[in-house]
């Protein structure tokens, strides 16, 4: 394989890999809970996009290809700017458990957490959620029903996680 055509290939797939992943993360309860990777992802996708469109327009030599290749970077690159690349570096804050309010008797993967997500000066956002793990790095979050105190599959916990590592008075 030719240097150029495997330096392409790594680099589109790459920039495929980003953008699967942020959509992901923005647009489905699926979430990232690694910060590295989540960080990776956002800022990944602000430098992958430009680097992949230039790439792709200065090396493929058809013109087939060149119109094709060129597509997804340049809608990617209008998502940025539509989104805001500060909006898009703000939220590049994963999720932190503080409390695990309630564990799943069936599932122990299955948690109802109370979260917080550092946005730097902006102080945290915080939430109530039930997170399902898929792994360490990866979780799917959706709303609390109201009456889980009264649904028996529910066994009220209280842990204190403090993954931020925040110190109380």
């Amino acid at each position: 394989m030719k240097p150029k055509k495997y330096i392409s290939t790594l680099l589109n797939g790459i920039f495929i890999l980003t953008v699967l992943l942020f959509v992901f993360d923005r647009l489905t309860s699926f979430e990232i809970k690694n910060q590295e990777i989540k960080s990776l992802t956002y800022f990944g996708l602000m430098v992958v996009t430009p680097m992949t469109l230039v790439w792709n327009l200065w090396t493929l030599k058809t013109r087939k290809w060149k119109i094709i290749s060129l597509i997804p970077p340049t809608l990617a690159l209008i998502g940025i700017i539509i989104i805001g690349p500060i909006k898009i570096m703000f939220s590049s804050g994963s999720w932190k458990t503080q409390t695990v309010l309630y564990q799943n008797g069936h599932l122990t993967f299955k948690k109802v957490e109370f979260q917080m997500q550092d946005v730097g000066a902006l102080g945290y956002n915080k939430r109530t959620v039930e997170v399902i793990y898929l792994t360490d790095l990866f979780m799917i979050v959706s709303s609390v029903e109201k009456d889980i105190d009264e649904r028996v599959e529910w066994i009220k916990v209280d842990k204190e996680v403090n993954e931020l590592g925040l110190k109380f008075p």
